[in-house]
């Protein structure tokens, strides 16, 4: 087959917030990618998305599927920017499709969802203006986040708040940085997990992995920050949080978290991957934080990666079972 990868590349531009491009990929990481496909015998063209024609790319390079990794550029919905243009050219892909790919970006319509569907989320409020009384029911304390990024931006150690002064000041912030709504949540004590599903003809849900953060105490850091993502390993930093995959959880338990990524995983309408970001209670309740349906594919550092690794899989099975989860899904619709 011909596929085409689709990307962003990250880079560096002083003019935008450090973490403006964290969620873009590396040289490293698309070229990954592009050696794990050439080596199922396909031919693979690459194509920055971020490029104005894009639209008349596709239209005049119509590839037979695109292994998708694009995180788009700007608006509200733009993880859905390319699924939107090749639906438009009937051209299929690897992933989600454009509805799921905005919904789950709005961190507060998905949390809506969750409730609907009983599963365990913190209890949140939306700030539009960012001077809304505070929801009184909220007990401190609470985080306070961008309601729609991904990769932690914004998120760092003063985002977790004791009181409404140090609440209001953080939601300031962040509308002014990031243009948009505010997310405030019940900050969750406990230990922090992500679960990767991935679907080629059944449904597998990967080794669970558990991010300890008892090592970067001179970071000050103790849940997946920005800082932590981006830095992670950082000595200097002490960002040096330690991983268990799989975690080290009960059987119980760990079906108990394995149900709340599948469930999250559906309602939410997920193709081909995803990876659910669950932070485990002290009395054992898995509370959804959010759900990535374009998860980080490094070969190196990405967690899903290192799940797959931990079931057993290569790195090339990886890319090679997210690609034929697609074409099945291509075959079955004609």
């Amino acid at each position: 087959m011909r596929i085409t990868l689709a990307y962003n590349l990250k880079r560096k531009d002083e003019a935008k917030p450090m973490d403006y491009f964290s969620e873009f990929d590396s040289p490293q990481t698309i070229n990954a990618i592009a050696s794990a496909i050439k080596s199922r015998g396909h031919r693979v063209d690459l194509v920055d998305a971020d490029r104005p024609d894009l639209f008349s790319y596709f239209s005049q390079n119509r590839a037979d599927l695109v292994f998708n990794i694009a995180e788009g550029t700007c608006g509200k919905f733009r993880e859905a920017e390319l699924p939107a243009i090749l639906d438009c050219l009937d051209i299929p892909y690897t992933g989600s499709n454009t509805f799921c790919l905005a919904l789950a970006l709005n961190k507060g319509l998905t949390k809506k969802i969750l409730k609907a569907e009983g599963i365990p989320t913190p209890n949140f409020q939306i700030f539009f203006r960012g001077n809304e009384t505070l929801d009184p029911q909220l007990k401190f304390p609470l985080i306070v986040k961008p309601n729609r990024e991904g990769s932690a931006k914004g998120i760092d150690i003063s985002c977790v708040v004791n009181n409404e002064g140090l609440l209001y000041k953080k939601i300031r912030e962040i509308k002014e940085t990031y243009k948009q709504e505010v997310l405030v949540e019940e900050f969750i004590e406990g230990r922090e997990l992500t679960v990767g599903i991935l679907e080629n003809g059944k449904v597998m849900i990967l080794p669970i992995l558990e991010i300890d953060f008892a090592g970067c105490g001179k970071s000050g850091e103790y849940f997946y920050s920005w800082r932590m993502k981006e830095y992670q390993g950082n000595k200097e930093l002490g960002l040096l949080p330690s991983f268990h995959c799989p975690a080290r959880l009960d059987k119980d338990i760990e079906d108990k978290v394995k149900d709340a990524a599948l469930k999250t995983h559906r309602a939410i309408a997920c193709l081909d991957i995803s990876r659910t970001d669950i932070r485990l209670s002290k009395d054992n309740i898995p509370y959804v934080l959010e759900i990535n349906p374009l998860p980080g594919l490094s070969p190196d550092e990405s967690n899903f990666s290192l799940m797959a690794y931990a079931a057993g899989m290569k790195y090339d099975d990886l890319i090679e079972a997210i690609l034929l989860s697609a074409a099945e899904r291509k075959r079955s619709q004609n």
